[in-house]
C-alpha cells in the first residue's frame, strides 16, 4: 500500500480517481511530457495509464506511485520501482511548470529516495535522465546523484543512469574490550 509522504511544502498520496483530469492535463503537456518515456503521448494513451494505476499497480501493490499536492492541488506525479534497465529501484517524477524553479523538484527526489532507503530498505536509488534535461541532470547532482553510463536509445537519443548510494552508517557504540 502506497504512502503517504509529506516534505516542508508538499504532500505525496496516493492518486483518486477524482484525479483523473489534472494527470491528464499534467501529461498533456508537452513542456512535461517531452521529458517522460518516450515523450508526448495521446490523451488516450494518458487516461489508459491513469486506469493501470488503480487496476495494475495499486491493486497489485507493484510499487509507489503518488499524487504530488501543494496546498490541495496536484502539481506533479512520482513513483519509485523496480526497473530492469538500471538492476534496482529508479525514482521518477514530473512537475507542472507552475512548480518548476521554486525547490519542490528537490523536495521530490529527496522524499523519494528516502523513502526507499527508509522504508524499503534500498542500499542504493537509480533515476534515468535524458541527456538534455539538464535541469533534472543539476538537481540530482545536487542532492547526491553520481553518473554510472549513458544509455544509447532506439531514437539515436542518449539517457543518463544515475545512482544514489545509502550512506554508510557510523555505530556510536564501541567494540572494544
Amino acid at each position: 500500500m502506497t504512502p503517504t509522504l509529506r516534505t516542508g511544502r508538499l504532500v505525496l498520496e496516493p492518486y483518486t480517481p477524482e484525479d483523473e483530469e489534472d494527470f491528464v492535463a499534467l501529461f498533456q503537456d508537452p513542456r512535461v511530457s517531452r521529458w517522460m518515456g518516450d515523450g508526448p503521448a495521446s490523451e488516450a494513451a494518458d487516461r489508459a495509464l491513469f486506469g493501470r494505476i488503480f487496476t495494475n499497480v495499486y491493486a497489485r501493490d507493484l510499487f509507489d506511485v503518488w499524487a504530488v499536492r501543494r496546498d490541495g492541488l496536484l502539481v506533479g506525479n512520482a513513483e519509485i520501482k523496480p526497473t530492469e534497465a538500471v538492476g534496482g529501484h529508479e525514482i521518477v517524477y514530473a512537475l507542472a511548470p507552475s512548480a518548476w524553479g521554486s525547490g519542490l523538484g528537490t523536495e521530490v527526489a529527496e522524499a523519494l529516495v528516502a523513502h526507499g532507503f527508509d522504508a524499503l530498505g534500498l542500499r542504493e536509488v537509480h533515476a534515468t535522465v535524458a541527456a538534455p534535461n539538464e535541469a533534472s541532470l543539476v538537481l540530482l547532482g545536487r542532492i547526491g546523484f553520481e553518473y554510472v553510463r549513458d544509455v544509447e536509445e532506439g531514437d539515436g537519443s542518449t539517457t543518463r543512469v544515475l545512482v544514489r548510494r545509502r550512506p554508510a552508517t557510523t555505530g556510536g557504540a564501541s567494540s572494544a574490550r
